[in-house]
């Protein structure tokens, strides 16, 4: 249950950023459709974040452009960096994944 609610929070606030930057396409995206789709696939990534047990979604940011899903931020180890991009990679509409996540000692 605590980890739906997790998923519920971060899905939420994913679609209040989506309504608060309104319709404009502000990331040089050809169309508002592209950049609806690139939040969902934001959501969604974030989504299997904070469900997977092994990855600190509060630790890592998510981007995604035309697509493609960029990930940043900080993980515990080698093997949450890898369990990160794989949750990304596996998510519906991912074209690529650049992962930028550093690996603290």
């Amino acid at each position: 249950m605590k980890k739906y609610a997790r998923a519920i929070a971060f899905a939420a606030l994913a679609g209040i950023t989506v309504v608060t930057t309104g319709c404009s396409v502000a990331r040089h995206q050809e169309t508002i459709g592209a950049y609806v789709d690139d939040a969902g696939i934001t959501t969604a990534v974030k989504a299997k974040f904070a469900e997977d047990r092994t990855v600190a979604a509060t630790s890592i940011s998510v981007e995604t452009l035309n697509g493609t899903v960029q990930l940043s931020g900080f993980a515990k180890s080698q093997a949450e960096k890898e369990r990160a991009a794989e949750l990304a990679r596996s998510t519906k509409n991912v074209r690529d994944v650049r992962n930028n996540i550093v690996v603290r000692p």
